[in-house]
């Protein structure tokens, strides 16, 4: 009797239980899953959450269930309520509905705002976008979203103009005058008052000042003209154009240049009292044939078994003091800036070209980091000095090149000259061609050492190549042709790697104890995880192997693996492309992180302070420091380091729109002619095609494909026909007809030769 009765309440316990677990399912719908999931959320709005732990949490513990939560966090992400993090978890959505951000416009009207804590931009419709421009700072709140529609957001305050002065091509009628830019981001005409046009006429390239904005009564923007730069189509209105576009100088300021002037650059018995002597030690420059601001030279000579090596920089902070009209300008423009046919220097040129410019034969002082290194380019010692030289031969990289395979070298092989040592190793050479060929092949064979450790090391092997023109008298474009990296320029690469790497230990790496004094940096994140795992899965497609896990180095190692591996196939490009974009920007701060791309742990720049403006804040600190003064200041360098970042940024895109017009200019002799080239690039709007000839880049518009109907599949890099399944993939071989070249929107246009 009492069994069965235990049976039996064991058995109405099992009923229960199964009808509260069907009431629960029947219970628990999506309503109620948005309430318990908003509530677990908001008692821990900064924690992510993985599916495993909102399940326990919640107590979902079917399938049913489950996936009828994944679905209501999938709808709470697109309601704003979650912000999705990953494949597989959620966090509370706390950005505020105003929030502010940076403006972009596109020619589409495909406007957005990138919110200021992120990077993912908010499409902006032109009625909600307050007539922002590309670039302005501003305030702007995220509209209630519509059903099956993207997130919007509407533009509320203006907070900062990106810029206040827009170039163009001035449109002059009896009575009217405007402004056409080149880019076709201004969304409104730049009127121009008749009074205001400062005797500009109809064609002319000018730059204008806004001054007046567009509001609810007036919407165009008003302007008056600050500077004619010249009739469109001449070489040197175009280019000052560019220049003037990123808001980048295109002459220098008479009172700075007569400053420096009035600076003799003689070397008195003062300086040479409080300097090391190096006149009478072998020197060298080696730099373009055309430059003229020789800012680094090489010394070397025997120690015993050793060999010092001196790597001598132009002292520019002893011409130019910290404050003065010079250093000023300098600091404002942060770096020279090098378009296709001139050069705009960072300092006036009688400093760049003649006082600081390490001239040979003539007395030059120079900060300078002399190492003593074995016969493996291992450094034995080192020391930081200020000295003076005399330079024995200015060399082209061409000239060395050309001695080097005189003797032997192998170019791009790795492998230094087998003339320079005997079999006991010995430094025995005999029968060298040119001019000191024994100096040059000692530091090329050591370079090459240096070189060989640091991909050991685990540093990049990433070797870019650079279009270049032959202009003529005129800056026409005679010849276009890619120049790659030598042994030649490797062998100075190397020196000046190693003179910066040391520079930023010493400070750096400070004796025990003792807190390491500010410093500018040149610093390289290690790559977007994104991104990275992007590559991995886009190679492994193509049958290749990349590890994204583990360390940096490692990480650095892997990308190296994939570059040997991919070398010499026609995969080798396409990967290369996919695997720069996943690269960060280096950039200066005072705040160390390393140098992924160099796989240095202290990087900084100092071995060019006539071109830029970190090497000049690095010579002052050191001499600071040298002379035992105090830290500097830590928010003053990091804002100068910030500046000089963002100038080197604009002055990047000036050089490669000089380099697009210069070749839109050079292919527009060439229009209906046929080309191979390949696909250097793959977007939703068309395809750009690099010629294998000369290297020029255009575009096949997508309205060009007529032969079917093309998506794009942006994750593999690659367009595909939706009937005929025909596919335009990174890297093909493809031939290509010219079609157009528009120099004034810089555009060029291919179609495709059948």
């Amino acid at each position: 009797m009492a069994k069965t009765k235990r049976n039996n309440k064991a058995e109405a316990a099992r009923v229960k239980a199964a009808a509260n677990k069907t009431k629960m399912r029947r219970r628990t719908n999506k309503q109620d899953l948005v309430q318990m999931l908003t509530q677990l959320f908001s008692e821990h709005p900064e924690r992510t959450f993985s599916f495993k732990e909102i399940f326990r949490a919640l107590r979902l513990n079917t399938h049913p269930l489950k996936m009828l939560a994944i679905e209501t966090m999938e709808d709470m992400a697109w309601d704003d309520i979650l912000a999705k993090v990953g494949d597989s978890s959620y966090r509370l959505n706390t950005s505020n509905q105003v929030q502010e951000g940076r403006f972009v416009r596109k020619p589409n009207g495909k406007n957005s705002v990138i919110p200021d804590d992120s990077d993912k931009p908010i499409f902006v419709s032109e009625r909600n976008s307050l007539w922002a421009q590309n670039g302005d700072h501003v305030r702007f709140s995220t509209m209630a979203r519509r059903r099956n529609h993207i997130k919007e957001a509407q533009v509320l305050e203006i907070l900062k103009r990106a810029k206040e002065t827009f170039v163009g091509r001035l449109r002059v009628a009896r009575d009217i005058a405007f402004l056409v830019t080149q880019d076709n981001l201004i969304a409104q005409d730049v009127l121009i008052p008749k009074d205001k046009l400062k005797g500009g006429q109809d064609n002319d390239k000018a730059l204008v000042r806004i001054t007046q904005w567009p509001d609810a009564s007036h919407r165009n923007m008003v302007g008056e003209v600050v500077d004619i730069l010249g009739r469109e189509g001449e070489n040197n209105a175009e280019m000052h154009a560019i220049l003037a576009q990123y808001g980048l100088p295109y002459k220098y300021p008479k009172e700075v240049e007569e400053a420096a002037k009035k600076i003799s650059g003689e070397v008195t018995p003062q300086d040479l009292a409080a300097r090391e002597d190096f006149r009478d030690v072998w020197t060298c420059t080696i730099d373009p044939y055309d430059a003229k601001d020789f800012d680094d030279a090489l010394s070397i000579r025997k120690e015993g078994k050793l060999f010092e090596v001196g790597i001598h920089i132009a002292d520019v902070s002893h011409y130019v003091t910290e404050g003065s009209i010079i250093d000023k300008e300098a600091q404002k423009r942060a770096t020279s800036v090098y378009l296709v046919d001139r050069t705009i220097p960072m300092l006036p040129e009688h400093l760049c070209n003649f006082v600081c410019s390490l001239r040979p034969d003539e007395e030059k002082l120079c900060y300078s980091v002399i190492f003593l290194l074995d016969e493996d380019a291992q450094v034995r010692s080192h020391r930081v000095v200020h000295t003076v030289i005399r330079s024995n031969r200015r060399y082209a990289y061409e000239e060395v090149q050309e001695l080097l395979e005189q003797n032997g070298v192998e170019d791009g092989t790795g492998r230094p000259s087998p003339n320079l040592f005997d079999s006991d190793k010995h430094l025995a050479p005999h029968d060298l061609k040119g001019e000191y060929a024994e100096e040059l092949l000692l530091l090329d064979m050591l370079a090459k050492k240096l070189r060989e450790e640091r991909f050991k090391n685990g540093a990049m092997k990433f070797e870019g190549e650079e279009l270049h023109f032959d202009v003529d008298e005129t800056g026409r474009p005679t010849r276009a042709y890619f120049k790659r990296q030598r042994d030649a320029n490797k062998l100075i690469e190397e020196f000046m790697l190693l003179a910066n790497r040391t520079v930023a230990e010493d400070v750096g790496k400070p004796q025990r104890g003792k807190k390491p004094k500010t410093l500018p940096y040149r610093i390289h994140d290690v790559p977007d995880p994104t991104k990275l795992e992007g590559l991995r899965e886009f190679v492994v497609r193509l049958g290749y192997k990349l590890k994204t896990a583990g360390t940096s180095s490692q990480t650095a190692r892997s990308l190296n693996q994939l570059m040997d591996d991919a070398e010499g196939t026609r995969m080798q490009k396409l990967i290369q492309t996919v695997a720069l974009r996943a690269m960060m920007k280096a950039k200066y701060s005072v705040h160390n992180i390393g140098h992924f791309g160099l796989a240095f742990p202290y990087y900084t720049h100092f071995t060019s302070p006539i071109r830029r403006y970190p090497d000049t804040m690095v010579h002052r600190l050191l001499t600071r420091y040298e002379q035992g003064g105090k830290s500097g200041n830590e928010r003053y360098y990091e804002e100068l380091c910030q500046h000089s970042s963002d100038m080197e940024q604009l002055a990047a895109q000036a050089e490669r729109e000089s380099i697009k017009y210069k070749m839109v200019e050079f292919m527009g002799e060439h229009i209906g002619e046929v080309f191979d080239a390949h696909i250097s690039g793959i977007q939703s709007y068309g395809i750009y095609c690099e010629i294998d000839e000369n290297h020029c880049e255009g575009m096949v518009p997508m309205r060009d494909l007529d032969d079917d109907y093309y998506d794009f599949d942006e994750r593999n890099y690659c367009l595909i026909g939706r009937r005929r399944h025909h596919k335009y993939q990174l890297g093909d071989p493809i031939r290509i007809r010219v079609a157009q070249a528009n120099l004034e929107k810089r555009q060029l246009d291919f179609t495709i030769e059948r």
